[in-house]
């Protein structure tokens, strides 16, 4: 090499480390070209925000806070900004929210099948939703096992399928689906479906040929070439500016991808027991430049996952506000998130938060005045209006059969019936979850029917195994023709008395009211002849300090608190019965609080009513609650305690579905003596009497 040569080389390199150090630094950024959007940043700090719906199921147009949804499943904005919503359950409509925020009704009216302009077409349990670039809507049809097209005039038309469940490829009406969930639109009007329990995706051509992209007709989880891959309930698809698939492949815990050669690849996926990775993938959305959205059924999480496949929790988990069923995404022109919480009847807004400000509470949940079920007191047993065993209440400490006697909150009423008695329905419903049964084989088997869950039985399924009603139970069995799992799916309807399986070993049926993390209390349905005038009982209250050591000394029947002490906790060990349960059952408290009393017997300012830290009246979602109500000495025998002991943890907070530590300063008072007084209570408001105070002297 020349001189001349080395020096140019000098001189290029050279420029070279100016250029990096110009790129690079902030005070000389680079500028985009005009017109192009900024890039989608990943692992924001989010602010939920509430659109519309009142948190009370029914119908209502009007404005958005005042509206009500039945299920409100899928959503999609167009380009002028207008909300599409699909409102199943007992609605079957799609409605939507203008640029001006009032919500009114496109089209349907009652559950059918039918073409025509606004409330001439039916719909049946319509689910996803899409819009392309002409303004035109795509509905999947999932009770109708259809695709429908909405134009921008209103006029609903069947793209694909005819009504009847099937498995068939072919031209528009000839084609066949089997409960599709989801559905998608890519730039050139090719139209993706997430056929959900034909566990497979097909794809809509332009000229209305229906086509098999991947998947079989069974559920399998499997890689590779589309024609070998395999899904299990796809509910939810996204289409990226590459044209690759992405697919919420729900019973398989995973996010996976289908690219335009015909590739299937799993982007992200959760181990059985693993909490952090995505739980029951439900609702998708992708942004301009390929970051996804992912709406979580199993823990009401909505996450942001990275190309590759990194993620970060936007709500939910950890930070709070929960949604109960994040069952439709969509980003509308200015990348703004919308959420669909079909159990909450409500439609929710993500946004970015500025700066380093902390979220603030958003409205989440259904409405504290959601009327339960219409049950007429029957019970889930025969008979349906005669008396029936409780044995298990809302809030009861679990364990698990690993050696933790506090593994997590009973969530329902437990009633005790014979091995394989016929679990009846105690209300008309509607199957709501694209996945409604779960567990099959398992002690903890059950199935969903809107906003009831009966657990603990052979769901479908007689005591000897033999199916129910095969035209609503289908029986997915594995090669060797073994039972693998009981599917029901969304929008199938049950009718009060149906024999929905049989009891398991277990001996009861386990009644959960609301979704997960939003459970309300079952007692509350008034069951026939159900009845409590036990009040509870106290068996003992402790003060412990910080490290859980209880303070035992005492001096003239007082115990004896230093005033130094910090961060005192109380402990309540308490437990109720309902009439005529046998004398050995125990069961858990409705609500538990203390006050501090005076030398004379008067409460102290701030004490004048009880805190009533603790109420069991809807369950909190976080999975620490347990530990929080609870106290370590609390098991039930049923997971390996030697007794049923519930010992309440007073100065913690447990109620409205939040939960918090607290504690008692003894600092807070001046020297003397005091009592700590315990209001103890069960659902139908009798209150503990006896050994309920705690005599102490400050010192």
């Amino acid at each position: 090499m020349t001189r001349n040569s080395w020096l140019w080389l000098v001189v290029l390199l050279m420029a070279a480390a100016l250029a990096v150090t110009f790129i690079s630094n902030p005070k000389y950024p680079v500028p985009r070209p005009e017109n192009t959007p900024e890039a989608t940043p990943f692992g924001w700090t989010a602010q939920l925000g509430l659109v519309a719906g009142d948190g009370v199921q029914g119908l209502r147009d009007g404005p958005v806070l005042q509206a009500r949804f039945a299920d409100p499943y899928g959503v999609a904005v167009d380009g002028d900004g207008t909300l599409y919503i699909a409102d199943a359950g007992e609605n079957n409509l799609i409605r939507k929210i203008g640029v001006g925020g009032t919500i009114t009704t496109l089209a349907g009216s009652v559950e059918g099948f039918a073409d025509g302009v606004g409330s001439a077409a039916a719909f049946h349990t319509p689910s996803g939703l899409a819009c392309d670039a002409a303004g035109n809507i795509y509905v999947a049809d999932t009770g109708n096992h259809a695709i429908r097209k909405i134009s921008p005039q209103g006029v609903v038309t069947t793209l694909a399928g005819n009504g009847t469940a099937g498995f068939r490829d072919g031209l528009g009406s000839q084609a066949q689906f089997n409960g599709p969930i989801g559905v998608a639109v890519d730039a050139t009007g090719n139209v993706y479906v997430a056929d959900t329990y034909n566990d497979s995706i097909r794809v809509i051509r332009a000229d209305g040929h229906v086509i098999t992209l991947a998947g079989a007709e069974q559920p399998g989880y499997q890689d590779g070439p589309a024609i070998a891959a395999r899904f299990d309930t796809p509910t939810a698809l996204a289409v990226d500016a590459l044209g690759n698939v992405w697919i919420a492949d729900t019973r398989n815990n995973a996010i996976r991808k289908l690219t335009p050669s015909g590739e299937v690849s799993t982007l992200v996926s959760a181990l059985p027991g693993e909490m952090s990775a995505v739980r029951r993938p439900l609702s998708l959305a992708v942004t301009r430049d390929g970051l996804l959205y992912v709406g979580e059924m199993a823990r009401g999480r909505i996450l942001q996952l990275s190309r590759g496949g990194q993620w970060h929790v936007l709500t939910g988990g950890i930070r709070g506000q929960q949604l109960s069923r994040p069952s439709g995404l969509a980003i509308n022109a200015a990348g703004a998130l919308y959420a669909a919480d079909a159990t909450s009847y409500r439609i929710h807004k993500i946004s970015p938060l500025a700066g380093d400000a902390a979220p603030s509470l958003a409205t989440v949940g259904p409405a504290a005045d959601h009327p339960l079920p219409d049950t007429a007191g029957r019970w889930p047993l025969r008979p349906q209006d005669g008396w029936h065993e409780v044995v298990g209440t809302l809030g009861e400490v679990r364990g698990n059969y690993q050696g933790e006697n506090r593994d997590h909150l009973h969530s329902g009423l437990d009633i005790r019936g014979d091995v394989g008695a016929e679990v009846l329905a105690i209300a008309d419903a509607k199957v709501s979850s694209p996945s409604g049964t779960w567990g099959t084989g398992e002690q903890g088997e059950g199935i969903a029917l809107d906003s009831i869950s009966y657990i603990h039985m052979r769901v479908g399924r007689t005591a000897r195994g033999a199916a129910i009603d095969p035209q609503r139970f289908h029986m997915l069995r594995d090669d060797a023709g073994a039972l693998e799992r009981v599917r029901v799916q969304r929008g199938t309807r049950f009718k009060v008395g149906d024999v929905l399986g049989t009891l398991n070993g277990l001996a009861h049926v386990h009644l959960s009211v609301g979704v997960n993390g939003f459970e309300r209390n079952a007692v509350a349905l008034g069951f026939k002849d159900y009845a409590d005038r036990y009040p509870p009982r106290i068996d003992s209250i402790r003060l412990v300090d910080v490290s859980q050591q209880p303070l035992q000394k005492k001096q003239k029947g007082r115990l004896l608190v230093p005033r130094d002490l910090t961060r005192v906790q109380i402990l309540v060990e308490a437990w109720d019965q309902v009439d005529r349960n046998l004398p050995r059952r125990r069961l858990g408290l409705h609500a538990l609080g203390y006050q501090i009393l005076g030398s004379d017997g008067t409460p102290l300012p701030g004490y004048e009513t009880p805190r009533m830290n603790i109420e069991f009246n809807r369950m909190p979602a976080d999975i620490d609650a347990v530990k929080i109500a609870y106290g370590p000495d609390s098991g039930v025998t049923a997971h390996g305690s030697a007794m049923t002991r519930f010992q309440y943890v007073a100065t913690n907070t447990v109620r409205d579905g939040a939960v918090a530590t607290g504690f008692w300063e003894p600092s807070e008072l001046p020297a003397g003596d005091y009592t700590v007084r315990i209001t103890a209570k069960d659902y139908s408001g009798n209150v503990a009497q006896a050994r309920r105070d705690l005599l102490l002297t400050l010192q």
